[in-house]
């Protein structure tokens, strides 16, 4: 395993992080804790050391099983956990307030809340999971997330930035008050190269890649038999005529990629820490073959130039969360 600063932070963490989404055990079906263990456990022993969940997933479920992990692992093991909207709707809207979304007392309560579900007195990362640029010049997420640290019940602040939106965090990370954020970037969603990823290197913001699979599409193991339970969130992801879309641009990309020696995983993994802005890129990972596979990404390293050239060509400009 190989490891990078996070950002500004004095954290090394592992170019490889566990995305906990899908331990929450509700929006993700077809998976149970005793499984989600073990692949957590498996991927520590192989390296891993960052770890990112929230308070929404599960209600808090995700958060009780990985703080059961931690507290049973005697290396350090760094967790990253995000508050969520008070509004409940993701992505964050224009033209609703702060006051709806993130009060003061309500960043506070929650980051107490998500310390008594890992059982910790301290998080290492704390997030405000949605983002809206209209509220740059508030006080409330200014004074919430300087009481988070001073008072040490986080380390460091960020926030996940809204889906396929980098560049509305522009101006938050020239503030100055945040470490970290964390944003889609994967062959499909190129766009933080843009702007985003320029910034956060010159102003030494860490920046965690979520989604490198797009939710499963870069497996390359949708067809057109796949069938999601319907409580299952892939079910809404890609609902309609979004499969033919995938098995189109992926059966694509495998064509260019065909002779690589490697999965479409692997090489999705591996084009998201090719870029020298990602700190981490945190797969969700509920099996232990799949912890070992893309543990085992980071000791083949980067993309050489071609291939993420070729990469590049397959930008994709789509929104499914919509």
């Amino acid at each position: 395993m190989q490891y990078r600063k996070l950002g500004r932070t004095n954290f090394e963490i592992s170019e490889i992080g566990y995305g906990a989404w899908g331990i929450g055990g509700k929006q993700w079906l077809g998976g149970n804790d005793d499984e989600s263990v073990k692949a957590l456990r498996r991927a520590i022993e192989l390296g891993l050391n960052f770890i990112d969940t929230a308070l929404a997933y599960g209600e808090g479920h995700s958060e009780r099983l990985v703080g059961e992990v931690v507290r049973q692992t005697k290396e350090k093991i760094y967790v990253a956990t995000k508050i969520p909207p008070m509004n409940r709707v993701w992505p964050a809207r224009e033209g609703v307030g702060i006051a709806e979304v993130f009060p003061y007392d309500y960043i506070i309560r929650c980051t107490e809340e998500s310390l008594r579900n890992l059982q910790m007195d301290t998080v290492d990362l704390q997030q405000l999971h949605v983002w809206n640029p209209e509220w740059i010049e508030r006080d409330e997420w200014r004074r919430g997330l300087e009481e988070l640290k001073t008072s040490g019940k986080a380390r460091a602040v960020g926030i996940s930035i809204n889906d396929h939106q980098p560049d509305s965090a522009l101006e938050l990370i020239k503030t100055g008050l945040i470490d970290t954020v964390q944003v889609i970037y994967n062959v499909f969603d190129q766009s933080p190269e843009k702007s985003l990823f320029p910034l956060a290197q010159e102003r030494n913001i860490g920046v965690l890649a979520r989604v490198p699979l797009d939710e499963g599409a870069l497996t390359g193991t949708i067809t057109a038999d796949t069938k999601f339970e319907r409580d299952d969130f892939r079910s809404f992801y890609f609902r309609g005529d979004r499969v033919p879309q995938v098995i189109e641009r992926v059966d694509a990309l495998q064509a260019d990629l065909s002779g690589s020696g490697e999965s479409l995983a692997e090489t999705a993994l591996r084009f998201c820490i090719s870029h020298p802005a990602v700190s981490t890129v945190i797969p969700g990972m509920r099996r232990v073959k799949n912890a070992e596979a893309n543990v085992a990404v980071s000791s083949k390293g980067p993309l050489d130039a071609a291939t993420l050239a070729m990469l590049h060509t397959h930008a994709w400009g789509k929104n499914f969360y919509n």
